[in-house]
């Protein structure tokens, strides 16, 4: 808000001047009926062309008011999503292991969306109804303070019912809001697993599944505008007896000899200054209770605290040997009792390969994570060329690690912008080498396109080879000197899996590799295999030296092999 307050400032700047006109048009309107009255055409037209070129005034500073507001409100709901999102990519893997992918659209979109129209109203159409209410009262009191006095006796009741009324409206506006967050989230769910419905036959139970979540969103909705279709009816009812009354008191006054006609109608002119005022006010206030909603779901997620914080003194590392090291690391996530590592020392020295087995959920990955810092160990720590990695800023650490994981992210866009993806700009040379490299070249030419072929959401009309492949084209443009391999081949067919090796091994040369594997056969030629169970290493050496051994690892490797 601050960053928009010149543009906020100029726009109230046209909206006072709008307001003024307000006034001074109710004392027109009155001096027309009297004109009328006594048949002074000539005066008549003189007041018409003084108001024409008040309309014309006004007018201008009405279009600057709207250009304005409307300018200042985009730039806040600009300020506020770029914020939101900003703060998401903060948040760690903890919490959006458990997050709704489409609760967190919906309110990145329509959320920010909702308070950005308020706002927008708020400047728009509130703040000048409240000022044209009051310049307008002031004038209607100059005119006649009992007349206004006792017209607005019902007021007080009118607020009343409208601050009732918005209070029910942000209620069933919170739990609308969440029943769509809940279909969106269903809907993102079952269209990305769209082959899984279809290969099941399960369409009728998706479709009635879905129906249940619209029906739950209607049902609130149906609420809300019921809610909304009694206030406008009391509401409404209560100023209508509003101008009964306003018409009963002016014509006593008038017969008091206290108001003369012309000036009873100055002040029904006034009142209907008032009507579309009062509206907008009733139903900003509405709105606002609704935005409120909103607001309050947006800074549920700014009030999220980030799983890893950078610390101030954090330093950029430019380059690093590779040397990793792992001091008595345990780790233990939040929603578990059992420590998914336990006291882990490792020593992995630059442009050697290690290799991580063991069972599902035996600490692989979280080993290799640690390094990345999606996680921060409760105790150890975790160092690259002896310095804690803690005391690196988060980008510079990453850009030192690359990795390529089992299941591999394509995002929308071509494929030559997902090889380069994180790069602002690339250059188009280094991405056909490092395509080359990953042995991706050759495919991506067999496109009509090219590299500027479009690949789909998630590159769903890709092969796993073909996107594996490109992951490790995207690895190598990066240019890391540690290299993370997460179980980097075990989903592919045989003759892609070769290919993906060979484009592995190249990259793998006089880098720090990490490999988790559930394939033996990946990892024969690391320099040392450690085999992992309930987050510890039982086992460490070659290949060779751990089937001699003829414990867990000769194990694995007869059931793999047999």
């Amino acid at each position: 808000m601050q960053s928009r307050r010149t543009t906020i400032a100029l726009a109230l700047c046209c909206t006072l001047g709008f307001t003024i006109f307000w006034p001074i048009l109710g004392v027109i309107v009155g001096k027309i009926a009297g004109y009328i009255g006594d048949g002074n055409v000539q005066a008549i037209a003189q007041l018409m062309a003084w108001s024409a070129g008040i309309f014309i005034l006004r007018g201008l500073v009405q279009f600057g008011q709207d250009v304005l507001m409307a300018k200042a409100a985009l730039g806040v709901a600009f300020d506020l999503r770029t914020r939101v999102y900003a703060h998401l990519q903060t948040l760690g893997a903890t919490y959006f292991a458990k997050a709704k992918t489409g609760d967190l659209a919906y309110r990145l979109t329509e959320d920010v969306d909702r308070v950005g129209e308020a706002i927008n109203k708020i400047f728009h159409q509130f703040v000048p109804s409240v000022l044209q209410l009051i310049v307008v009262l002031g004038y209607m009191v100059w005119l006649n303070w009992q007349l206004t006095v006792a017209t607005f006796a019902i007021a007080p009741v009118i607020a009343l019912s409208i601050g009732w009324f918005g209070e029910r409206l942000m209620g069933y506006s919170r739990r609308s809001q969440e029943r769509i967050s809940d279909l969106a989230s269903f809907v993102t769910e079952m269209l990305g697993a769209i082959r899984i419905v279809q290969s099941f036959a399960a369409e009728d139970y998706a479709l009635q599944r879905f129906s249940t979540e619209a029906d739950r969103a209607r049902q609130i909705k149906f609420l809300t505008a019921k809610t909304q279709a009694l206030q406008f009816v009391v509401v409404g009812f209560l100023e209508a007896m509003g101008v009964l009354l306003l018409f009963f008191l002016g014509g006593w006054q008038i017969s008091q000899g206290n108001l003369t006609g012309s000036g009873f109608a100055s002040y029904v002119a006034g009142i209907a200054m008032l009507i579309d005022p009062i509206a907008l006010v009733s139903s900003n206030y509405n709105e606002f209770k609704q935005s409120e909603a909103s607001i309050d779901r947006l800074f549920e997620l700014l009030a999220i605290p980030p799983d890893i914080v950078e610390s101030p003194q954090a330093i950029a590392i430019s380059h690093t040997k590779g040397h990793v090291t792992y001091h008595n690391v345990s780790l233990t996530y939040p929603d578990s009792d059992e420590p998914a590592l336990n006291q882990i020392s490792l020593d992995i020295p630059a442009s050697t390969t290690i290799a991580f087995v063991g069972s599902s959920g035996a600490g692989k990955s979280s080993l290799v994570h640690l390094l990345l810092r999606f996680f921060d160990p409760q105790q150890g720590k975790i160092a690259i060329d002896g310095r804690d990695v803690r005391d690196f800023t988060l980008a510079s650490l990453r850009h030192q690690i690359g990795i390529v994981p089992q299941d591999t992210i394509l995002l929308t866009g071509t494929i030559a912008e997902n090889i380069a993806f994180g790069q602002m700009s690339y250059d188009r040379d280094q991405v056909i080498t490092a395509a080359k490299i990953a042995n991706a070249h050759q495919f991506i030419e067999q496109f009509p396109q090219g590299y500027e072929t479009w690949v789909g959401e998630r590159g769903v009309n890709l092969s796993g080879g073909q996107r594996q492949r490109i992951a490790i084209a995207r690895a190598v443009l990066h240019n890391p000197r540690i290299l993370i391999l997460d179980e980097a081949t075990s989903a592919l067919d045989s003759e892609s899996e070769a290919l993906v090796q060979q484009a592995l091994d190249r990259i793998m040369e006089d880098r720090t590799v990490l490999i988790v594997a559930h394939r033996l056969a990946t990892i024969r030629r690391a320099d040392r295999i450690l085999v992992m169970e309930r987050g510890r290493i039982i086992e460490s050496g070659t290949h060779d030296t751990l089937l001699a051994a003829g414990q867990r690892y000769a194990a694995f490797h007869a059931q793999q092999f047999s």
